[in-house]
Parts: structure tokens; C-alpha cells; sequence
């Protein structure tokens, strides 16, 4: 949050277009920028130095460096105490949106432990978020739009927030019926991992279900932006996944509970 020294912390815009041109990959700026961009340090913009040196040194094939260089097991330790609320966030994260939360910079790991309101204000200064906005507050803290910086992050978070709730293998299944439009499939996908996993106290509302099915999307995030209780036309959908590929069918999910 500091403007002290800001550019220091790794490649600047200029230097990352000034090693593609030595190396002939202009063209790749704009995947560069998607995979390896959006950090910010003070004013200044910038690139992951790890990750776009081995970007460039695999002929610029992208893939999520940074899983190398050590465990990711913070998130899936946070996942795994999270409240609904944060859950709900971090899916929402993963969909490509904000959060707005107060921000200490000062928070270390303890701490996150006795206070999960802190958990966002840790995952920025370990560098699994970035700060879209900020708003300063008088206290010398601030109150932040946060978001997920860039693919490469995005991968980390997908992997794992389904490794943690256990939900890696159903989502692949469920990707699948929906690209092939398979009804029939994801209907039973989706009774047997609800008979699987859930209690008959977890199954009584229609949030719980929309809940549900908003983290098995999660997974999609790279082919469809998914949204969560948008208005359109002249009504509002639980879940749509609008897709960012040419030639893929869009969906928007309605869900209904039905007692018995």
C-alpha cells in the first residue's frame, strides 16, 4: 500500500515488453498480462518476476508457476474454517468479482485464526489477491475492493477450494454434462453427491442448493463468467454461465425446493 520503492517488487509494464522484444514474443503481451499481471505495489503495476522469467523461458507456454515455489496449503487451511459468508466470497472471487473489505496491513497468520475477518487482508499481503480500489480510512488502514490479480492465482484457488470440499472430481463430471447437455447425467450427478455429502438438515432451503451449485461452477470460471443472482429481462436468475468462448452454449440455472 506503500508508494515507497513500488517498483521494485518485480517487472514494471515496460520491462516485460522490453524482454518479449528481445526474445521476438511481442505477440504475447496480452496472455502475459492475463496470466502474470494485475499486482499492485503503491502506483505501480506489476508482474509477477518468477513466473513471467519461466513463462518466457518454456516458449512462452502458459501454466501456474508459482505453485512450484512452495505450498498453497494456506488456502485450503482458511477454506476449511471459513464461515458461509467467506465461502460465498471467495466463490464469488473466483467468478472474477470484487469484495470490498477492510484491509490491515500489519496482519500476520495467528491472527487469522482468532479472526476471520482478517483472512483478506492476509491473502493480499501473501499475494493471492490484489487491490482494485482502495478508500483510505482515518486509522491509517484502509477499506479495499479486492480481487483474484490473475489466471495464474485463479488456478491456485480453483484447485484448491474443490481439493478441500472434496469437490474435484464431481465438478470435472458435472463440466462435462453440461458441455455435452446431458440433463439426464447431471441430474444424477447431482442426487448422488447431495446423498453422498449433505444432511437432510443441510437440504431444507433453496439458498443451501444455490449455494451448492455456485462452488460446482466454480470450475468453469476459465470457459464461462458465472454470475449469481443478476436481474435480466423482467425477472432474476440463480446462476447464469455467460460463455467467453465462441461456439459454447450459455445456461442460466433456476432453482426450486420442493417439500415433501
Amino acid at each position: 500500500m506503500n508508494n515507497n520503492y513500488s517498483s521494485y517488487f518485480g517487472f514494471t509494464n515496460e520491462e516485460v515488453r522490453d524482454m518479449l522484444a528481445y526474445y521476438d514474443y511481442e505477440d504475447k503481451y496480452q496472455e502475459i498480462c492475463e496470466w502474470y499481471d494485475g499486482y499492485r505495489f503503491g502506483n505501480s503495476e506489476i508482474f509477477n518476476p518468477w513466473s513471467v522469467i519461466n513463462y518466457i523461458s518454456d516458449q512462452c507456454f502458459p501454466k501456474a508457476f508459482w505453485q512450484s515455489t512452495g505450498s498453497n496449503d494456506i488456502i485450503g487451511e482458511i477454506i476449511g474454517t471459513a464461515t458461509p459468508e467467506i465461502n460465498e466470497n471467495l466463490y464469488k472471487l473466483i467468478c472474477g468479482n470484487t469484495v470490498k473489505t477492510y484491509v490491515d496491513t500489519s496482519v500476520i497468520y495467528p491472527e487469522v485464526q482468532s479472526n476471520l475477518n482478517s483472512i483478506y487482508s492476509f491473502l493480499l499481503v501473501a499475494g493471492y489477491l490484489k487491490v482494485a480500489e482502495i478508500y483510505p480510512q482515518n486509522d491509517g488502514n484502509y477499506m479495499c475492493d479486492v480481487a483474484i490479480p490473475n489466471k495464474e492465482i485463479l488456478y491456485v484457488y480453483e484447485k484448491e477450494v474443490l481439493n478441500r470440499t472434496n469437490q474435484n472430481n464431481v465438478s470435472i463430471s458435472i463440466h462435462q454434462a453440461i458441455f455435452s447437455k446431458d440433463t439426464s447425467k447431471l441430474q444424477s450427478l447431482l442426487e448422488d453427491f447431495m446423498l453422498k455429502s449433505i444432511s437432510t438438515m443441510d437440504g431444507s432451503s433453496e439458498a443451501f442448493y444455490h449455494g451448492m451449485m455456485l462452488g460446482l461452477c466454480a470450475v468453469l470460471g476459465s470457459q464461462f463468467k458465472v454470475r449469481s443472482n443478476r436481474e435480466s429481462g423482467l425477472g432474476r436468475f440463480d446462476i447464469e454461465l455467460l460463455p467467453m468462448v465462441k461456439g459454447i452454449p450459455g445456461f442460466i440455472f433456476e432453482f426450486n425446493i420442493r417439500k415433501i
